[in-house]
């Protein structure tokens, strides 16, 4: 950062002030260049809590060239930089809108209920409803993990989108002694932490938690996509009541009281029909912008890489 007052920084950072023939605006640059980044964290020492070796990295050495050509840069990078920032917010909106378009439409649908919608509460609509299981402490004991079996939590769950398609943790045969693998079709619901409300469904066998709850639809009477994307125009409302002065959690009677709108089951998948639809675009807008962002990122490290290159 440059800042334009006098004033007092902590410890973890550190003031640079350069000499008359150096332009700090260009030492700022030259300071964000990716090489100069890596530069700096290859110097830095500590597991916890690593910081760079600044004695290291003022030892660094740059080609630097006279005050007219570092204007002469600095004016560039700073026009460049500006048009990819207003770039970049124009995309970060556009990802923004497409989100809340798809968002928009799932409220207006539950909100606009037709003839023949009834409230439910999950449990009549469903086979199996209960919290997943991880029964033995301590909870990382070694010897429960990395074997075949699936084991997904609420960071998958929240990273998931309708579908979770993708784990990162398995079980061994001592860890599903322990848990349950619930079947593929299985609605996952994130009921501790930052991630409460946050749903998908299973597109695999997967052991979890009792920090998720696990519902197995009911055929008969619900469409399981349908209930997860109900679940999503609610997750507002299940935020507020997990809610709490400590670790936001839901608890299981608040599903259990909790009464959802449903249509009869032709409707149900005539909605998920029109849903899918609407998600696939939204995920084609959302993949387009997100590669803008990325684009228009790899740009500035380009320029960089030109300005302290001499090809600018």
């Amino acid at each position: 950062m440059l800042p334009d007052f006098a004033g007092h920084c902590s410890t973890e950072i550190f003031p640079v002030k350069p000499y008359s023939c150096l332009l700090r605006e260009f030492l700022q640059y030259w300071f964000l260049r990716e090489e100069t980044v890596k530069q700096i964290d290859a110097t830095s020492t500590g597991a916890r809590m690593p910081r760079a070796n600044m004695n290291a990295v003022l030892d660094f050495e740059f080609l630097l060239p006279p005050l007219p050509e570092q204007q002469r840069i600095v004016a560039i990078l700073d026009e460049a930089f500006d048009g990819i920032a207003t770039a970049k917010a124009n995309a970060e909106k556009n990802l923004q809108n497409a989100r809340a378009l798809f968002e928009s439409h799932l409220q207006s649908v539950f909100a606009q209920r037709g003839d023949g919608w009834v409230e439910k509460r999950l449990v009549e609509v469903s086979k199996e409803f209960g919290r997943g299981k991880s029964k033995h402490r301590p909870r990382n004991e070694p010897s429960l993990y990395n074997g075949p079996y699936p084991f997904i939590q609420t960071g998958d769950i929240s990273n998931a989108d309708h579908w979770l398609t993708d784990y990162t943790q398995t079980y061994s045969e001592r860890g599903l002694s322990q848990s349950r693998l619930w079947q593929k079709g299985t609605i996952c619901i994130a009921i501790v932490g930052a991630t409460v409300g946050e749903t998908a469904i299973l597109d695999f066998k997967s052991c979890f938690p009792d920090s998720v709850i696990g519902i197995v639809v009911n055929d008969e009477f619900a469409d399981n996509e349908y209930v997860e994307f109900l679940l999503q125009s609610f997750k507002s409302l299940l935020k507020e009541k997990g809610k709490s002065t400590a670790r936001d959690n839901i608890n299981l009677g608040t599903f259990e009281n909790q009464k959802f709108p449903f249509p009869v089951l032709k409707r149900q998948r005539e909605i998920v029909a029109t849903f899918n639809v609407l998600h696939e675009e939204t995920q084609r807008l959302e993949s387009i912008y997100q590669q803008k962002l990325t684009a228009l990122e790899e740009l500035k490290k380009s320029l960089l890489h030109q300005a302290f290159s001499g090809q600018l």
